[in-house]
């Protein structure tokens, strides 16, 4: 298994990622999470590990805007437990629920798909694709209808026809 990635963060704020010798941006560090990329944050000077006070730092932001994870509620009762003696099994027992809630989650994804037999931008792809099939067979109706010979425009088409002598 390859080392770990190394984002040094200095003293002015700015995170250095050593990887490819750049600065980098927090969304830049969310973007390694969600890639699974493995990488820690260390102080520049000191080389303390800040990679859970990044990843805080991420949260927060992102609890500023739009749905909220965290309700006011939740956020008070994880900081009661600090300090309380159950405070050792509080982190262990939310990453296993959490973990859970993802298997859960991954099957009800394959559920879902097996169910459609296939992912549902697929499914909205092929309904998209029928409706402008219908579409394209309605218009060439409608152009076929109005190429046939019409009556003319002086005849009366309730009047019957006179015959001719």
């Amino acid at each position: 298994m390859a080392p770990p990635r190394v984002i040094k963060k200095y003293p002015n704020r700015r995170l250095y990622d050593t990887r490819v010798s750049s600065y980098i941006t927090l969304e830049e560090v969310r973007q390694l999470v969600l890639s699974g990329e493995t990488f820690e944050v260390r102080d520049a000077k000191t080389n303390e590990d800040l990679t859970r006070a990044v990843l805080l730092q991420i949260i927060a932001e992102h609890e500023q805007h739009g749905q909220p994870i965290f309700s006011t509620t939740l956020l008070s009762q994880i900081i009661r437990f600090y300090g309380d003696a159950m405070q050792g099994f509080v982190g262990g027992y939310l990453e296993n629920s959490l973990k859970v809630f993802l298997e859960q989650q991954h099957k009800f994804r394959d559920q879902l798909n097996n169910l459609l037999g296939q992912t549902p931008w697929t499914l909205l792809n092929e309904i998209t694709d029928r409706n402008i099939e219908l579409w394209r067979s309605l218009q060439a109706g409608s152009e076929a209808q109005s190429k046939k010979p019409q009556p003319a425009a002086d005849a009366d088409p309730d009047k019957p026809a006179r015959k001719r002598r």
